[in-house]
C-alpha cells in the first residue's frame, strides 16, 4: 500500500520510495528510508500527510506520499 492510503494513528515500515531522484534524496537525508518507522499524525485537506519520522514531524504532499511504498507494523504509536 501506499503512504496516502494509510490510516491517521497508524504505524507504517517503509518498503520503497518512488520518487523522483532529487526527492529520494532529500527524504533519504531527512531519515525516510527503507525500513524506516513511520507514525501517521494527521490528514490535511487536499491530501497532505503528517508523519513522525525519527521524532522529526513532516508533512508531505499527495504527490510525493503515494509513491511511498509502506506495509503496516504491529505496534500503535503514543
Amino acid at each position: 500500500m501506499t503512504l496516502y492510503e494509510a490510516k491517521k494513528g497508524a504505524r507504517y515500515c517503509v518498503s520503497g520510495l518512488y520518487v523522483e531522484p532529487q526527492i529520494t534524496r532529500r527524504l533519504q537525508a531527512l531519515g525516510l528510508n527503507d525500513g524506516t518507522i513511520v507514525d501517521v499524525l494527521n490528514r490535511k485537506k487536499r491530501g497532505a500527510l503528517i508523519i513522525k519520522v525519527r521524532g522529526t514531524r513532516l508533512a508531505l504532499g499527495k504527490h510525493i506520499s503515494s509513491n511511498i511504498e509502506v506495509r503496516e507494523t504491529e505496534a500503535k504509536y503514543e
